[in-house]
Formats: C-alpha cells, structure tokens, sequence
C-alpha cells in the first residue's frame, strides 16, 4: 500500500526526456495552433446563441469575461507544471512527480474519459453539422445513417416511421477513420492538417466578427444587463436568467467552449522547446480564444436581439449563422459559417484523439498500462 503513495523523482523524468522516441518537430506557434484548434469548435457557433437566450442577454460577453479568467488560472497552472516537467502524460505526469502515483492512476483514466468523450461528442456534432451541409446542397442521408440506435428510434416514432432494425451514424465513423488515418501518419503531418484547418476556421470567426460590426443595432444591446426574471429554461422548467446571476450561470454555461488548452502539455515531447513553447502556447492560445469569444458575443447580440433566439427557428442551434442571415441578408453566410464549422471540428477531434494516445504513452511507460501502449509506430 505504502507503494500508491510514491511519486516520480524528477530525474526518472530527465531520464524519460533523452531516452523519448518521439520527434521534436513541434515549434510554438505550431502548438499554439493546437491549442486553438482545440478551444474554437462548435462552442462558438453554438454555445453563444444558449448563453445569450437562457442567461445573461447582451451581456453575454461578461460570462466570456468571467469564464475566461477562471481559465487563465488554470492555464498558469498548466503552464507552470509543463515548465517543469515537460513530458507527455500532462496532469497525469504532473501528479505522479507530486502527489503520488493513486492520484496519477485516477487522473490519468480521468483524462483518458475525457478525451475520448470528446472525441465521441466531437465526431457526432461533426455529424450533425455534416448532414446540415448536406441538406443545403439538397442531399440528405437516411436518419439510421445519421443517428445512434436509440435516437434513430426516438425519430421514427416521433415521424410516424417504422421504428429501425439497424441505426449507425456512419459520417461520424467516418471522420474517426480519417483523423485516424492523418495522425498514424505522423506528428508533423498532423500539425500540418490541424494549422490549415485553424487558418481557415479562425478567417471565418474574424470575418464574421468584422462584417457583422458593421450591422450592429445598438438597440439590441440596450439595455446591456437586462433585469432579472424568470424564463422557460432548455429543461423545460421555469429558472431564473439575466442580471448578475444570469452572467454568472452564462459562465458556467459557455465554459465548456474553452475546454481543449490542456491538450497542448500533452505534445511536450515534441516540442522543440518545450520549457519555454509549452507556457506561451497555453497562454497564447487561450487568450486569442477568449478575445474572440467576447467579441463573437458583442457581434451577435448587437445583430439579432437576445430575446429572439427562442422564437426564430434554428437561431439556438444555429445562431451564429441566422443572426448574420438575418441582419445582413446574405444567404450564403448560412453556407460559410456551416461550412467553417464543419471543417473546423476536425481540428477538435484531431486534438483530442492527438492527447488521447499521449496520456496512453504516459500510463504505459510507467507500467500502469500494459506495455503496448508505449509501442511507438
């Protein structure tokens, strides 16, 4: 028992780094890519739209304020810990070189949960945006094709259809193949593919964010901290939104759109410099993530008034998109930003699988996973 409580010197560690297999080919502003391909998903395009409508309204953009900083916080943590032992493994190495290997244990499948829920989250949200670019060019899979077994049924019997024998959701399959297939290819291929994919999914929240500048209604935004009251929540159940609560709830509520920074400290053995780029790729990426999002929100809230996300079709699951639609008048900006979102997943998912197989190496080397897992191809 006396076993569980040992922690890793840091010379086994010093030792880990000189004898690492992987290569070095990650500068920081390739790892800073990574972490902004993490953070910027469908959080973004979605999340705003929820977070004005049910919490804070305009001020939507304080929730982004408060959500951040508690961020930062643990980015600084992040970045502290990946300074010092620059390993792959992130908080799963740092607790097994401070708080003993039990914590590590548990950490370690905590994050090993994680990213693969998030991929799994990742891949069907990519379905969806997916089959909704595929519904604009007047193509449309079967709902089995698209669907889990259960919600495929849920959808036959809510259509009056005959309830399904077999329901996959190929196209999210699919795309695990394909992320699959670039990352086996190799570290440096993969933060190739994710550094185009964050160019371009970043060049569409920046051009929205610029044009829809110029549509803003300050209207809309008046008054910028609305009254408290109570709404029908998503649940269905009256609850309070708005005031200082409201912001508070909207932080809790868009913080799942930062969630991806930690990923960087899992490619520390790649880095090039990974005391140095590991810290400022953390940073960076997450204060570009949060100046975006605060100004995502101002643009879309001084677009389309908060209130009217709940009465316009498709404008919570969507909002992005209708609200530019619909202050602008340019169709095709439903098309952009879908497409934008759709590309801008893989990213997400590249990242995510990216760690998983990182925290895999971590466990493994350390014999708390069997001795494949350390295998490296």
């Amino acid at each position: 028992m006396s076993n569980i409580w040992k922690t890793k010197p840091l010379g086994a560690y010093e030792a880990d780094m000189k004898k690492s297999e992987l290569k070095r080919v990650l500068g920081k502003w390739s790892l800073t890519a990574i972490g902004i391909g993490a953070i910027i998903g469908g959080g973004i395009f979605v999340l705003t739209g929820t977070g004005a409508y049910y919490h804070a309204g305009p001020a939507l953009a304080l929730s982004f304020v408060v959500a951040g900083i508690a961020c930062i916080f643990a980015a600084l943590c992040y970045a502290e810990f990946a300074a010092l032992l620059p390993v792959e493994g992130s908080a799963y190495a740092y607790a097994y070189g401070t708080v003993g290997e039990v914590f590590a244990w548990l950490i370690g499948w905590g994050l090993v949960l994680e990213y693969a829920m998030g991929s799994m989250t990742v891949a069907v949200s990519w379905s969806g945006y997916f089959n909704k670019f595929l519904k604009i060019i007047n193509v449309e899979l079967p709902y089995y094709l698209t669907n889990d077994f259960a919600t495929a049924k849920q959808y036959a019997v809510a259509h009056g259809l005959t309830e399904p024998s077999f329901a996959f959701n190929l196209p999210a399959f699919i795309i695990v193949l394909i992320v699959t297939a670039i990352l086996v290819k190799g570290t440096k291929e993969a933060a190739g593919a994710n550094n185009m994919i964050v160019i371009l999914k970043t060049s569409v929240v920046v051009f929205v964010i610029v044009v829809g500048a110029l549509f803003i209604n300050m209207d809309n935004l008046t008054p910028f901290i609305p009254d408290e009251k109570m709404i029908l929540q998503s649940d269905g159940k009256m609850g309070p939104a708005y005031g200082f609560n409201g912001i508070i709830a909207g932080a809790a509520a868009v913080f799942f759109a930062y969630i991806g920074f930690d990923a960087v400290s899992t490619q520390a053995a790649e880095a090039k410099n990974p005391r140095k780029d590991i810290p400022f790729a953390i940073i960076t990426s997450l204060l570009v993530c949060t100046a975006l999002y605060i100004l995502m929100s101002l643009v879309l809230t001084g677009m389309m008034n908060y209130k009217d996300f709940g009465s316009i079709p498709d404008a919570l699951t969507a909002p992005v998109a209708i609200a530019f639609e619909k202050a602008t008048g340019m169709d095709w900006a439903v098309i952009l930003i879908t497409v934008a979102a759709t590309i801008g997943l893989i990213s997400v998912l590249l990242v995510m699988m990216l760690g998983q197989s990182r925290i895999f190496l971590g466990m493994a080397k350390d014999g708390l996973l069997p001795g494949m897992f350390k295998e490296i191809h």
